[in-house]
């Protein structure tokens, strides 16, 4: 009986170290979504970077930089709070120089830049890296041949006034003919985002609800949406026309709680010919 009683205890033991290895997983994954659209007679492949908070992947960054390079993106795009307000700021533009240097690459802020009270200096810097920052404009761009409208908004923390002004703004430029994308760092604004014309908005910020338990498909907790939120990671269906993408970011050290059943990602969208 006590040698069963043992086997037993050991076995959980077992499970609940495997179970929390699991949990705790702090390995970056890459995630893949595709949409189709009229629009495009060739595909284009997106890759969406968020809430990196100056997080460290590898020596030089070179985890994810090995990961956005193996996929191998027409065009990289910053959804936010890649610059963290508290952590030392060098991986994050070791990560920046490097993916300024080998791709597109478009920015818009994070409430994170906006609280480091250096937004000006930091969107300077991106700028001066090549990054193309967005701050209410919609920059055409040609993918593999193809016109593209990319638009871009400051996080609310500009202001809500400045915040509607540059979402007006982008509207304005949403092309029918061509594809119109809209990178904004907040995915919780959905009401202000359906129906603009957008054929895809990008979004960050949620950190994929923090912790996704079994039977919590959208995670437990998220920032501006509270207990049980609607959008932290996926692909959601705004309108007839326009679908939303959030990614659940790659914050690992800057979070005061551990990812659970939440591993960081890089998110890739993969735009193909209806």
């Amino acid at each position: 009986m006590k040698r069963r009683t043992k086997g037993l205890l050991a076995a959980a033991v077992v499970g609940l170290s495997v179970t929390a290895l699991c949990a705790l997983d702090p390995r970056l994954t890459v995630r893949t979504y595709t949409v189709s659209t009229h629009k495009l007679s060739a595909p284009v492949r997106l890759a969406l970077v968020t809430d990196l908070h100056s997080c460290r992947y590898g020596q030089g960054q070179e985890e994810l930089l090995t990961a956005l390079d193996q996929a191998a993106p027409d065009v990289v795009l910053l959804g936010g709070d890649i610059v963290d307000d508290q952590l030392p700021e060098e991986p994050a533009w070791t990560f920046l120089e490097a993916a300024a240097r080998r791709y597109v690459t478009c920015y818009v802020t994070g409430n994170h830049e906006f609280w480091s009270g250096q937004v000006e200096e930091i969107k300077e810097k991106m700028a001066r890296l090549g990054v193309i920052v967005l701050e209410g404009e919609a920059m055409p761009l040609v993918l593999d041949g193809q016109f593209f409208l990319i638009a871009g908004v400051d996080d609310p923390e500009a202001g809500e006034g400045v915040w509607q002004e540059q979402l007006s703004a982008c509207a304005a430029a949403a092309d029918e003919t061509h594809v119109s994308l809209l990178l904004s760092h907040r995915p919780e604004r959905v009401s202000a985002y359906t129906g603009l014309g957008f054929d895809l908005v990008l979004a960050g910020h949620a950190h994929g609800g923090q912790w996704r338990l079994p039977g919590l498909v959208n995670g437990l907790l998220a920032p501006n949406q509270g207990l049980f939120p609607a959008y932290t990671g996926g692909c959601y269906q705004l309108d007839d026309t326009t679908h939303m993408i959030v990614s659940r970011g790659l914050a690992r050290e800057s979070t005061r709680v551990p990812r659970l059943f939440n591993r960081p990602e890089l998110v890739l969208v993969d735009l193909e010919p209806a």
